[in-house]
């Protein structure tokens, strides 16, 4: 292998910057640019951070910095690496990697560092993709997810499923190979039970797939219902700022406006969007149906209605009387609607919650003055993560989207293996399925990741990692 070099740290000014160097000759490049100040200075102790003068390719002192050299395999990369921590500036810092370039290291490419770490086994590929998730997390909760990721503890549960596939594997294969011997083999009915032991613990983290993207992604939260309801006054109260224009002209929104937000450290992303009813003209015709777009889209809706409207009798209806709030109902699917009854200050129901609602989730508020806005980021927190998993995130069994749709082919095949097992089908004929399975779980951990699918998850990584 070569030896890597490229700066570690974000680009632009700051008070520190480092140039990272991985491979056979970063100790004797950093030696070549390394000059010490401390007169017991004697080679590099390992692990132990040295100061004194980062040179140029011809010798002459560029700054004053702190120098580490870390042997491996014990390190990141699992080679030897070294780490200049010089002073922020953009041109200090770049003139440091230069230096370094010119004595022999080469440039590292997106993720090479990380890399280098999954084909030298000090990480699976699971946990490398940890890396960048946590480069780029978004919220605290996304951290947590990301660190608990990157201990492995998803890997492990792959590869313990894994062990189980190969168990079952060796059973088949003794099965087939010895079947006139008197040699312990499992029967038809408890071969499907291990098989379907196998699909549920796979069923289980799909389910925390969705946690995962919405912890690393943002949840879509769309304010729905009909004009004049209040999301428009709602939406700037969550934003705590004037974001969207509110008049008591119907039809103002015209186009959905979107904003992003924090939600107790889940980060979401409010989408206002135009009234929903039937459209007077070509702009708000459009206008609504990008609404509706937007509708489908969603992991949570907030369905705005004007409490003053509807008036005190206007929750005990059983059919709803709102027709837009009727429409988002219906049409919600598996979308979880949290139902906001605006404008409480004008309008106290006799009935709450509405009994159109069925078993959705109410409260009461008023977008203008704040009250119940409390309430409602809590609600609202807890209609998104619904239903996601009941593992926690920082539990980090909730795999990417990349890793789950492995998940789902490894589990189509054991589902197809499972209703073949219980129709008679010979153990020898089965053994395709269960082959294809296991190989759906390496791809996980990269047991048997080809080039091409390594280069497309390490080119989205940063320089530096």
């Amino acid at each position: 292998m070569t030896t890597i070099a490229a700066i570690a740290t974000a680009p632009g000014a700051g008070g520190i910057g480092i140039v990272r160097l991985s491979g056979p000759r970063a100790k004797e490049i950093l030696a070549r640019l390394f000059l010490p100040l401390s007169a017991g200075f004697v080679n590099f102790r390992p692990w132990q951070l040295h100061h004194g003068r980062v040179l140029d390719s011809h010798g002459e002192a560029l700054d004053d910095v702190l120098a580490v050299f870390m042997p491996g395999p014990r390190t990141f990369t699992g080679e030897d690496v070294a780490e200049i921590h010089c002073h922020g500036g953009v041109f200090i810092v770049q003139a440091v990697l230069e230096s370094a370039l010119r004595l022999g290291a080469r440039q590292a490419q997106r993720g090479e560092f990380s890399r280098r770490a999954f084909c030298n086994g000090r990480m699976d590929l699971s946990q490398a993709e940890a890396v960048a998730e946590l480069v780029a997390a978004p919220s605290r909760e996304a951290v947590r997810f990301g660190l608990s990721r990157l201990e492995g503890l998803l890997g492990r549960r792959v590869r313990a499923l894994r062990t189980e596939l190969d168990g079952l594997r060796a059973q088949m294969c003794l099965a087939v190979d010895f079947p006139e011997e008197e040699v312990e083999s499992l029967p038809p009915s408890a071969f499907a039970g291990r098989v379907l032991d196998v699909m549920q613990a796979l069923e289980g983290l799909l389910r925390a797939q969705r946690r995962a993207r919405i912890m690393q992604q943002g949840a879509q939260v769309v304010l729905a219902g009909a004009v004049n309801a209040g999301k428009s006054s709602l939406m700037n109260a969550l934003l705590g700022r004037q974001r969207a224009l509110v008049t008591d002209i119907p039809g103002t929104t015209r186009d959905f406006i979107e904003e992003g937000c924090d939600l107790d450290g889940l980060p979401i992303r409010l989408v206002d969007t135009a009234g929903l009813r039937e459209a007077t003209e070509s702009v708000e015709h459009l206008g609504i149906a990008l609404s509706r777009e937007k509708l489908a889209q969603a992991d949570a809706i907030l369905l705005v209605v004007d409490g003053g409207a509807l008036g005190e009798d206007g929750a005990a209806a059983v059919v709803c009387p709102e027709p837009a709030a009727a429409e988002v109902l219906e049409t919600a699917g598996d979308i979880p609607v949290l139902l906001v009854w605006n404008k409480a200050d004008l309008c106290d129901p006799a009935v709450f919650p509405p009994r159109w609602a069925g078993r959705r989730p109410a409260l009461r508020l008023c977008a203008r003055s704040g009250a119940g806005l409390d309430e409602l980021a809590a609600r609202l927190r807890e209609c998104i993560l619904a239903g996601t998993a009941e593992t926690p995130p920082e539990d980090g069994l909730a795999p990417n989207a990349r890793q789950a749709l492995a998940l789902e082919q490894a589990r189509r095949e054991l589902e197809g293996l499972h209703a073949d097992i219980l129709s008679g089908m010979p153990y020898d004929c089965c053994a395709v399925r269960l082959a294809a399975a296991t190989a759906y779980l390496d791809e996980v951990t990269g047991s048997n990741s080809t080039e091409e699918v390594l280069n497309s998850i390490f080119e989205h990584f940063c320089i530096g990692k």
